[in-house]
């Protein structure tokens, strides 16, 4: 459901989290959308998880529009290790931007979630009608519940108020800005870590997890960011809608890919005693296409351009 295109044009647009893999994609892409003020704030200028400062800010400030990217994230170790930390944090500082949005009448928010959102048995692909239909993977449900309030509050607020706040649920992402930690970083920046050390080494093979068979769906941050600048335009509607690459691929392929992106020839060894997890994880993002956007960045482009960071930025990685 559209209310008609929303410009961006002139428009004072507040990017939350904007140190962020995914903001500093939002910024990068508003950065070319033309005459946007982009509006940022470092957690030392404003902390989100004080509601009345937030609302006085927003107040001041009078954003047109917000891109909520804000979050606490973290691997399965941080989840399992901080679960008051997380669904806390995470549901104050969706709560503390929503109302502030509400209270000052700002134009339009989009709500950024996560595809943990889902049941862990989610029939696949996973449409947005599965939110809510089974339990949650336990390694990570306070973050989930967490977002699910923050989309349950965009929905409620346009429900009561008319307020146009929208959310997407993203697909795993990757990208130019990415946490390259061995253990608690997700799986392709680990992959691309393993092959260039193990290629700077002269090692002769690179170790994975399991048989390599469960299929997973990757996108292009760049590419996330331009579908929420196109959802941000172009859709007004309560559901949620998911933002996805809409292909999946083998983690021994995608292995596979990497090494081939790196340089690295050796040997591709599997470590069969380690679980391979879910058989196969991937977003439905069948109505976004049908309103008229897909993403653009092939894998091999994607990941080529990720290794192109890495390499530029090894000297100061993220290690969280």
């Amino acid at each position: 459901m559209s209310k008609g295109v929303y410009s961006l044009a002139g428009k004072r647009v507040w990017v939350t989290g904007h140190r962020g893999m995914v903001g500093s994609a939002i910024v990068r892409r508003l950065e070319q959308e033309g005459p946007a003020e982009i509006l940022t704030t470092t957690r030392s200028e404003l902390d989100l998880l004080r509601q009345s400062d937030v609302e006085n800010w927003i107040a001041a400030e009078k954003p047109d529009a917000i891109f909520l990217a804000a979050a606490k994230v973290g691997g399965i170790v941080a989840n399992a290790t901080y679960p008051g930390q997380f669904i806390y944090e995470n549901t104050m500082i969706a709560s503390n931007i929503i109302h502030g949005a509400h209270l000052s009448k700002v134009e339009k928010l989009l709500f950024l979630g996560s595809s943990c959102i889902y049941p862990k048995m989610a029939p696949q692909p996973i449409e947005e009608g599965s939110l809510l239909t089974g339990p949650l993977e336990p390694t990570n449900q306070w973050y989930a519940i967490a977002k699910i309030t923050g989309l349950m509050t965009c929905r409620a607020y346009r429900e009561q108020y008319g307020d146009d706040f929208i959310s997407a649920m993203p697909t795993n992402l990757y990208g130019p800005g990415d946490n390259y930690h061995l253990e608690n970083s997700h799986v392709i920046p680990a992959l691309i870590r393993k092959a260039h050390e193990a290629k700077m080494a002269k090692a002769d093979n690179m170790e994975i997890w399991g048989t390599g068979n469960a299929l997973r769906e990757f996108m292009h941050v760049d590419d996330l960011a331009d579908g929420l600048i196109y959802m941000m335009k172009n859709i007004s509607q309560s559901e949620h809608i998911n933002i996805g690459s809409g292909k999946d691929i083998s983690i021994k392929s995608l292995a596979e890919l990497v090494m081939k992106v790196v340089g690295f020839e050796g040997e591709l060894v599997h470590d069969r005693s380690k679980p391979d997890g879910t058989p196969r994880k991937i977003m439905d993002d069948t109505r976004l296409k049908q309103q008229g956007w897909e993403p653009s960045i092939s894998l091999e482009a994607g990941l080529e351009d990720a290794y192109g960071w890495f390499k530029a930025h090894l000297d100061n990685l993220r290690e969280a």
